[in-house]
């Protein structure tokens, strides 16, 4: 019997979505084949470039003799700010961030002057021969000294819900302290670099390893003073971004560019590892001081913030990383009444910048850390206070809005924690930990189940936006294009699946090109989580233009209803004939059907009111949860990760294995930042942690033996591209886990009745710290 071919079949038989793909550039990566751009064969009479730093952290400049750099072998020119042709400034917002340094120096680090040279090497030493005489002006090195000094680089902010002070009346109990969480340097792989190439009439192509490709273009144009459409920028792939080239890409890029301009000759700008940590930003490090009140149960009545970032010298991103941790310091849970503060602190640092994650879980660890003081206060597991103060399941006495007014209509964490909690088998291993603490002096063993709610969108409405191009050629193969960069998180690969999906294709027949600014323009950076969500159904709709051109042909040539032609297992069906893709293809070119077409997205339904801080700031949120199982040594602060359990809500995932692995490298890289990356500044103002040997980054070793991770079975309930959720940046959170677990291991030497004063990094440094605050608590306890 012939069953007719169903939307339902169709999709079963050909879906390009939702398989566990491997990675459109695996194999490249695996043979050394892939192309970064550092790799891109340099042009005849290309120079390379380096950059003179400063050595002081806040002064006054007042003299540089550059004559020993520009004596220097092989140095062809030396550039300081007044060779700039345009704007001296590469702030992505406020224009408060200059290429380089003039009167001026605001930390150790900033750049004075670019020297190009004939390699390298040349370039580099040459840069280290300048004589600088400094007028030394004070310095602000920490949050708390900003706040103190009320320093800081944009006016504070606030959101505020209900009678806070009449909730605090209220309340029974009152929870009240500080906490210091330490920022992260991103470390990707590949390093900052930028290869400009002079063109004609005044163009310049840049190959850069950049997350915002128009960004680039935007501050380049600026910097040489001619207007965008002279510059292309084009990013094939980069060794990693992780937020810290989205912004801070733009001073390599206009450093470079503005060389090759006044040259006429290609430079290519590469940093070093040392020197790309001393003048790039990172995660912003937060101070905390917080007051939160609540009833015999363990429920939040009121909950008070007060947070100040690192912001660095200059703005940069720090306002919208704020905004997000003011939008996530709830988490999971539904706060009635609250006032939420932050201020980005001006110190003399480097101007910190995006960082996975985007201030999200520098928000939510706040009330994470103080739900674990009222656990512990109430003698309670954390994870019952967790669960008691949950967003409700369908808003019933309004528990499903947020202190910033949207109405969380997809909540799925109640049932998320549900699974994981007995997945995990937390309850048993909580009681089997106590056990083991009982009887072992030394060695103290923690557990903590920690949730999630990230959303996802641009902080700014604008930015939420895509475009993309798609072209079928005559073979039949297909080339996209769109605006998002690929930086190993396999954008490149999602994208082509939802294209190969819309056009019936195997994968094999879709490829990506690299980014360019001049094919798609006015691009948004990969970031916030929504580069899949927004170029993937950008991509879509150019598809689907050439799909339908390609049906109602089809329709012309053999006759039926265009709505019962289908485009599956590399063939079109059409009123009982079957052609394969490239036929079609084929016969429709000589027929002059456009096979190609661009396709644009826009984000629906979403409004921020900066001014009072409310409004839908997200389209969706994605959902998690951890569970993490520490043994800590009480004598030396070391400890080591036995076992992690992760669910994560991916919605209907595009591509399993890919989201699975960025679930992975978000826990370990999380955990880095809340466990072993401290970021130290000696009293100079000069970062000393700034190589691999004095800045520790998780390694194989510190990856759990028994690690765990899964996708939580879910159907995003927005019209996301194939109903899926982003997988970027939420994932991060989900190692809070772990630094409750080494809090809970060092609660244990104390029968857990003191609150283990421990900030981030927990380092064993830090452990030991607290282990011994912990001891000293309880000695004094018990001789009263």
């Amino acid at each position: 019997m012939n069953h007719p071919v169903t939307p339902e079949l169709q999709a079963a038989a050909w879906a390009a979505v939702g398989k566990p793909s491997p990675h459109e550039s695996a194999q490249l990566h695996v043979l050394g084949q892939a192309t970064y751009t550092d790799d891109i064969a340099e042009l005849q009479g290309t120079l390379h470039a380096a950059l003179g730093l400063s050595q002081k952290p806040h002064a006054r400049i007042t003299a540089m003799d550059l004559s020993k750099v520009r004596a220097s072998v092989g140095v062809t020119a030396v550039f300081t700010a007044k060779d700039i042709p345009g704007t001296n400034d590469c702030g992505p917002i406020i224009h408060d961030d200059p290429i380089l340094a003039e009167a001026l120096v605001q930390y150790v680090g900033q750049p004075l002057f670019i020297v190009v040279a004939d390699t390298h090497d040349h370039a580099r030493r040459a840069a280290r021969l300048a004589q600088v005489t400094y007028e030394e002006l004070p310095a602000i090195m920490t949050p708390q000294a900003a706040k103190a000094a009320q320093s800081y680089v944009l006016p504070p902010m606030r959101l505020t819900r209900g009678d806070c002070q009449a909730a605090f009346e209220r309340a029974p109990h009152m929870v009240k302290g500080q906490l210091y969480v330490g920022g992260q340097e991103q470390f990707y792989l590949e390093g900052q670099i930028s290869y400009a190439i002079p063109k004609e009439a005044q163009g310049m192509l840049v190959l850069c390893s950049t997350q915002h490709p128009s960004e680039m273009q935007h501050v380049v144009a600026h910097a040489l003073g001619v207007p965008s459409h002279n510059i292309a920028v084009e990013c094939r792939r980069m060794g990693g971004g992780f937020g810290g080239k989205e912004s801070q890409s733009a001073l390599w890029a206009a450093a470079a560019s503005i060389a090759a301009a006044k040259l006429k000759r290609p430079v290519k700008l590469r940093a070093d590892r040392d020197d790309d940590m001393l003048v790039t930003g990172k995660r912003h490090c937060f101070y905390y001081e917080y007051e939160v009140g609540y009833d015999e149960t363990g429920k939040i009545l009121a909950a008070k913030v007060d947070m100040t970032s690192r912001a660095g010298y200059s703005a940069d991103l720090s306002g919208p990383v704020a905004t997000r941790a003011v939008c996530h310091f709830d988490n999971t849970y539904y706060l009635s009444d609250v006032d939420i503060r932050a201020a980005c602190g001006k110190t003399n640092t480097q101007s910190n910048t995006a960082f996975r994650g985007f201030g999200g879980p520098q928000g939510a660890i706040a009330i994470e850390y103080v739900i674990d003081e009222i656990a512990r206060h109430l003698r309670r597991d954390a994870l019952d206070i967790r669960l008691l103060n949950f967003y409700g399941r369908d808003g019933s006495e309004g528990r499903n809005v947020t202190p910033y007014g949207q109405v969380i209509v997809d909540n799925v964490i109640h049932e998320l924690v549900a699974e994981l909690e007995q997945s995990s088998d937390y309850r048993a291993r909580r009681i089997a930990i106590d056990a083991y603490n009982e009887s072992s002096p030394v060695l103290k063993k923690g557990l903590a189940l920690t949730p999630l709610k990230f959303g996802i969108a641009f902080n700014v409405s604008h930015l939420n936006q895509a475009g993309a191009l798609v072209h079928v050629y005559v073979d039949g193969s297909v080339l996209v294009n769109h605006g998002g960069t690929e930086m190993g998180q396999g954008i490149n690969t999602k994208v082509m699946q939802v294209v190969a999906h819309e056009l019936g294709l195997d994968l094999e027949r879709v490829r990506a090109t690299a980014t360019d600014t001049s094919k798609v323009a006015n691009t948004s950076a990969t970031a916030a989580s929504t580069g899949a969500d927004l170029n993937g159904k950008a991509a879509q709709d150019a598809a689907r233009q050439i799909r339908e051109r390609m049906r109602d042909y089809a329709v012309k040539l053999y006759g039926g209803a265009a709505a019962d032609v289908r485009f599956f297992d590399n063939h079109i069906h059409v009123n009982g004939h079957v052609l394969p893709f490239p036929e079609l293809v084929q016969k429709a070119y000589l027929a002059r059907v456009q096979l190609w077409s661009d396709g644009f997205y826009a984000t629906p339904g979403l409004h921020w009111d900066a001014k009072t801080m409310t409004g839908h700031p997200f389209s969706y949120y994605a959902y998690g949860a951890a569970v993490a199982e520490v043994v800590v040594d009480t004598l030396s602060g070391e400890w080591k990760l036995l076992r992690a359990d992760a669910l994560y809500d991916a919605g209907q995932s595009l591509n399993p294995a890919i989201d699975i692995g960025q679930v992975e490298g978000a826990f370990i890289q999380g955990m880095g930042w809340l466990t072993t990356e401290e970021l130290w500044w000696n009293e100079a103002g000069k970062l000393m942690t700034h190589a691999p040997s004095t800045y520790k980054i998780p390694g194989i070793s510190d990856c759990p033996e028994d690690f765990r991770v899964r996708l939580f079975q879910n159907r995003n309930v927005e019209d996301s591209i194939h109903r899926s959720k982003a997988v970027g940046e939420p994932p991060l959170l989900l190692p809070f886990s772990v630094f409750f677990a080494i809090r809970d291991a060092i609660s244990s030497v104390g029968g857990h009745a003191v609150q283990p004063p421990l900030n981030a990094p927990a380092t064993s440094e830090e452990i030991l710290k607290a282990v011994m605050a912990v001891q000293a608590a309880s000695t004094v306890a018990t001789q009263e």
